[in-house]
């Protein structure tokens, strides 16, 4: 279809040349616009919030798997912690005295700690496995003869029969 062009009152259609001072419109047809939305209803569309939950979707597949030992991480910490702590208290205890404790309440009412820890394998502060000196064959001379030596605490163990995520266990740490 051709252009139309008008002037002044009179209307030329084609390739007539126009005569000077004549202005000329051209109209012309501009796509429909049922198609686009109006610029304040901008969206996403289908395609992106798939894509979008699929990348979700993966990040989670990734970090489930790390997140779901966290808790057991987290005693197996403790536990460490809490073996290092005794043993190091023991080994302080015995650089004081002489000789190691009897048992574990001596080293709370010694002030060497402030209470018995919690197994956080066994959640009790009763299931503790206590490792004790070997009795001496020797007649210790600089004991008195009327107080007998009670072999004293040298290592501790977690009560728990369980094993942890690298598949030790507990009771051998």
């Amino acid at each position: 279809m051709e252009p139309i062009t008008r002037t002044g009152d009179e209307e030329t259609e084609g390739g007539r040349r126009k005569a000077e001072g004549e202005e000329a419109l051209t109209m012309k047809r501009s796509p429909p616009t049922a198609y686009r939305l109006p610029p304040t209803e901008e969206g996403f569309t289908l395609l992106e919030l798939l894509v979008v939950m699929t990348i979700i979707g993966i990040l989670a597949a990734i970090a489930v798997p790390a997140l779901r030992d966290s808790p057991q991480r987290a005693r197996e910490a403790t536990l460490r912690e809490d073996l290092f702590t005794f043993r190091t208290v023991i080994d302080q205890y015995h650089g004081d005295k002489g000789a190691y404790p009897p048992d574990l309440q001596t080293l709370v009412t010694a002030g060497y700690i402030r209470k018995i820890p919690v197994d956080p394998m066994t959640k009790s502060a009763d299931t503790w496995v206590l490792a004790f000196e070997e009795p001496s064959t020797e007649a210790d001379t600089s004991a008195p003869a009327d107080k007998p030596t009670t072999p004293g605490i040298v290592d501790i163990h977690s009560g728990s029969p369980g094993k942890a995520l690298d598949g030790t266990l507990y009771a051998e740490w």
